[in-house]
């Protein structure tokens, strides 16, 4: 496997500090691949990191790795949690707004990743080097791994600015990749404590965006994003991907994404900028029953995807009544 180095991204230029970094990684069945896993948060150049781990009632084994892993952490605290049993989102939502959880910077990770050594330096780099009391969110691209560890592809590449006009109907991120500092995780843990959500890494770019926060996307990937039968959330940079995509959208699969996060938004309406809270009336506008009112308040909004296939795909999407 080919470890990008961090003398070679713009990302780590600064040095990273040695706060701690607090990993809270969900499991539930991952036996298959968490030890791998474990084994690279271990192997991390940055040294100070405490381990949240929050179990979903797994019954093959995970446990049991978990528990002789925790034995030989040495870089910080571990901690094994039982999770609330209600699924991915919501095994990430308890692990966000646990209040025992006290750290520096927060990682969000998934239970059958590898991660470069250097992934947490290079995200704790450039956090380093933001305000503390400004939200901030580091994310990136990533590789694409098989289940024998070989690379086999990249997520896609997205080049226009993250903000909230994106976040509002794109997700360009994985959690795998989220590093945030203090006062994001705040903000985030306060917006989820009113709310559930579609997902933990889209409803962290949505956040912090939308309280005008800083999201920095680096097209350096620093983690093996595997890619298998059982995973719960997949790449979708094939053509089947993309198909799939699209039917999602025809079958309304979008539309109830959308009325969940605007649902989620809306409770949060007070902790937006006023700038955000514009673009998210627009957005609820654009989903009325006139076709032409539809597509005026989507310009209006500003919103957009990163690609121009996703693009088109928002309007066709609000131009079928599916936004």
């Amino acid at each position: 496997m080919k470890i990008a180095s961090a003398s070679n991204d713009p990302d780590a230029a600064q040095h990273a500090p040695t706060d701690t970094v607090a990993i809270m990684l969900g499991t539930f069945d991952g036996g298959r691949f968490l030890e791998k896993q474990l084994r690279t948060l271990a192997e991390q150049s940055h040294r100070s990191i405490d381990l949240w781990v929050s179990d979903d009632g797994s019954t093959d084994g995970s446990i049991e790795i978990l528990s002789r892993f925790e034995k030989h952490w040495d870089r910080g605290v571990f901690h094994l949690l039982n999770g609330p049993a209600l699924g991915f989102a919501e095994n990430y939502r308890f692990l966000i707004t646990n209040p025992d959880i006290d750290a520096t910077y927060y990682a969000f990770c998934d239970q059958d990743d590898i991660w470069d050594p250097d992934k947490l330096e290079v995200a704790v780099a450039w956090l380093s080097s933001q305000d503390p009391a400004v939200p901030a969110l580091y994310c990136s691209r990533t590789r694409t791994i098989d289940e024998e560890d070989h690379d086999i592809g990249y997520s896609s590449l997205f080049e226009n600015n993250p903000n909230f006009r994106n976040a509002i109907v794109q997700s360009i991120a994985g959690g795998n990749t989220m590093v945030m500092n203090r006062a994001a995780r705040d903000i985030v843990a306060e917006a989820s404590r009113r709310t559930s959500f579609v997902s933990h890494d889209w409803w962290s770019y949505m956040i912090v965006s939308g309280v005008g926060g800083t999201v920095h996307y680096s097209a350096t990937p620093h983690i093996g994003y595997r890619q298998h039968q059982d995973n719960i959330a997949g790449a979708n940079t094939s053509l089947s991907a993309r198909l799939q995509r699209y039917s999602f959208l025809i079958q309304g699969g979008f539309s109830q994404w959308t009325e969940t996060n605007l649902a989620g938004l809306n409770l949060c309406r007070d902790l937006l900028t006023p700038d955000a809270r514009d673009v998210l009336r627009e957005v609820e506008l654009a989903r009325s029953r006139s076709i032409l009112t539809r597509l005026t308040h989507l310009r209006r909004s500003g919103a957009y995807r990163q690609s121009a296939g996703g693009h088109l795909g928002l309007y066709l999407a609000c131009l079928l009544g599916k936004l």
